[in-house]
């Protein structure tokens, strides 16, 4: 007995010495369902941000309220929704409204319908049959995420309106109107500054997702404080708007009518663009990672080319320049993530495919016109791809010649093929070697890469693509972000310039703008490419050290920090040292998404930035630049 109690006192105390926690009953722990989602937000909603890419939670929480008038209309209530946020310039202080006139969430359901996890009725198909928020939780994230929530209710001449704080009911109240009002529910939310640090709403991203909800909704009008946007002839107008006049033909559409399957809505057409572009949407979610509804248009598309000409055209050269948008309406679709960036539906393929074939098929008999003009164009594509395969194999036999090691590329562990460990791989590419010393030391050699180019690359404006892959440092460059096939060999999740803030450094960002836009403008539009920013200024004292991304930053800090404070001016970001560097790329990284509101206006701000218009230009920055500067 003796032996047996030596032997447990001596476990226990190697358990304490290696600090092992208890683990008993007192350790487990029940939460109520908005807790769970202020605890777990990004199972929710996805990435937090500070409203700086259109993807962050601000705009997911924006999304659920306006999705919830989308179903209304639907289902054939409501044909308005009101969206206002006051105080938007504020950051941190914005208050959204959103109002629409469908049925009313029931009276007697509402505190249950806006706190209370798996409860509404989205799960009945006589209620809503095509809704994206399949799961009950929209609108509760919405609650639990904002510091100040409230939600009326209008129906038949009564209200229910309830009042929340961070999904805490403080009040709630039911009574007759005494004005007249129509039916129809009405939110009003403050995200949580506590949960979206610093956050403040771009306007251009908001009205940008109510633009695309009107093309989704044809007949429906929404509005974004005042400014009002309505279609009446849906995707037709999304693929206008982005083309403009560069369509080589008439716009293909195509709409079916609602069957066992759900409803199909198509429009395409192409352009001299290099590469192709997609606006994919699910029940009027866009998704932005595409999915099978995606991958069986593309599929069908191709196969009804081929029926009509009766010509074996390879995919590539059909897809090559064409711009599209797809949508349907399911009644269970089924998203890879709560975000719903992709659809994983495999039971859709086999209808898509057909009824994508079948209409552009039927669409190619009744416009001879345009039939001639996409023949050509495919017929362009093979000469092109047989002409730029002579010389990428020109290119890869010289590079092999220099071994094919890409020269000067500091290769990180993880790439976009390796899965999750792959989603935070990186790619900066800088101006020179000395700008890159510092990030080769500080960087995080698991998903962080460094690509120093030699100089300023260059401008590839107007000129064929056969010339990208006769220039050695952009074929180089092409190999090392892996695009130098096409853009499906991606080896980086982001795609970061980084270069000094100087005349020289943003030269050579515009430079490789123009490289991008212009031959993969696929990677700017799917949210790849980044500029990234870093301090101009580093004010410190012996105590403390701020680092200022601008001049009222650096005289905030010096006011801060007083008289005796240190100012040192960055020129370059060879002159910040790997210590200090590591911050900047680390976990405060600071990253400008670029972006494009139209795909019309790429040509228009290529050819006036990178074009012969020198007078034009010049007369521009001495207005803008130089009267700025005095």
């Amino acid at each position: 007995m003796a032996v047996k109690k030596q032997t447990k006192n001596t476990v226990k105390k190697k358990d304490v010495s290696k600090g092992v926690p208890v683990y008993d009953e007192s350790k487990i722990k029940t939460l109520s369902s908005l807790e769970h989602i202020r605890l777990r937000t990004g199972m929710y909603i996805g990435r937090l941000g500070d409203g700086s890419n259109p993807d962050d939670g601000i705009y997911v929480l924006l999304k659920e309220v306006i999705d919830n008038g989308i179903d209304e209309f639907i289902m054939g209530n409501g044909k308005l929704i009101e969206t206002v946020i006051k105080d938007i310039e504020k950051p941190g202080k914005a208050m959204v409204k959103v109002r629409d006139y469908g049925r009313g969430i029931p009276l007697g359901k509402l505190v249950e319908c806006v706190s209370v996890i798996n409860t509404g009725a989205k799960y009945n198909d006589d209620v809503f049959q095509f809704s994206v928020g399949l799961n009950g939780v929209g609108t509760k994230a919405v609650n639990a995420l904002s510091i100040h929530f409230r939600v009326v209710a209008i129906r038949n001449g009564e209200f229910a309106e309830a009042i929340f704080e961070r999904g805490k009911l403080k009040s709630d109240r039911k009574g007759k109107l005494k004005e007249n009002l129509k039916d129809g529910t009405m939110v009003e939310f403050i995200p949580d500054p506590e949960i979206f640090k610093d956050y403040l709403f771009n306007a251009e991203f908001i009205e940008k997702r109510v633009q695309n909800y009107s093309y989704l909704n044809a007949g429906l009008a929404l509005s974004f404080n005042g400014k009002k946007f309505v279609s009446s002839r849906g995707l037709y107008d999304l693929l206008m708007e982005e083309t403009g006049d560069d369509g080589l033909y008439t716009l293909g559409y195509y709409k079916g009518k609602h069957s066992s399957n759900g409803q199909l809505e198509i429009a395409f057409t192409h352009t001299n663009n290099y590469g192709e572009e997609y606006f994919s949407f699910v029940n009027g979610q866009f998704t932005s990672d595409g999915g099978t509804h995606l991958s069986a248009f593309k599929e069908g598309f191709l196969k009804g080319i081929q029926t009509f000409f009766k010509k074996d055209y390879k995919s590539e050269d059909v897809r090559e320049g064409t711009i599209a948008a797809i949508a349907i309406k399911l009644k269970n679709p089924i998203f890879e993530s709560q975000t719903k960036n992709k659809l994983g539906n495999s039971d859709i393929r086999a209808w898509v495919v057909q009824e994508t074939r079948d209409a552009v098929v039927d669409w190619l008999h009744r416009n001879p016109e345009a039939c001639k003009k996409l023949e050509h164009k495919i017929i362009a594509n093979e000469s092109l791809r047989t002409e730029l395969n002579a010389v990428k194999k020109e290119a890869r036999d010289a590079a092999k010649k220099i071994a094919l090691k890409i020269p000067k590329l500091k290769d990180c562990k993880y790439h976009l093929e390796d899965g999750k460990d792959g989603k935070e791989s990186t790619i900066f590419i800088t101006e020179g070697d000395s700008a890159s010393g510092s990030m080769v030391s500080s960087r995080d050699v698991m998903t962080q890469a460094i690509y120093p180019l030699r100089g300023k690359v260059e401008n590839v404006y107007g000129k064929k693509r056969t010339a990208i892959y006769k220039n050695e440092e952009l074929f180089n460059l092409m190999m090392a972000i892996g695009i130098d096939n096409n853009i499906e060999g991606l080896r980086y999740q982001k795609i970061v310039i980084a270069t000094d803030a100087d005349f020289d450094g943003f030269h050579i960002r515009n430079l490789l703008l123009t490289f991008f836009l212009s031959y993969f403008e696929e990677l700017v539009t799917g949210g790849h490419v980044f500029i990234l920013e870093t301090p101009l200024f580093r004010v410190r004292t012996k105590k403390e050290t701020r680092y200022c991304y601008n001049e009222k930053e650096r005289n905030e800090a010096a006011a801060a920090l007083g008289a005796s404070s240190e100012i040192t001016r960055f020129k370059g970001l060879g002159e910040i040292s790997p210590k200090e560097f590591g911050q900047f790329i680390g976990k405060d990284i600071r990253l400008v998404p670029v972006s494009v509101n139209t795909l019309k206006q790429v040509p228009q701000v290529l050819n006036f930035y990178m074009g012969k218009n020198t007078p034009e230009r010049r007369e521009y920055i001495m207005k803008n630049l130089i009267e700025d500067a005095g």
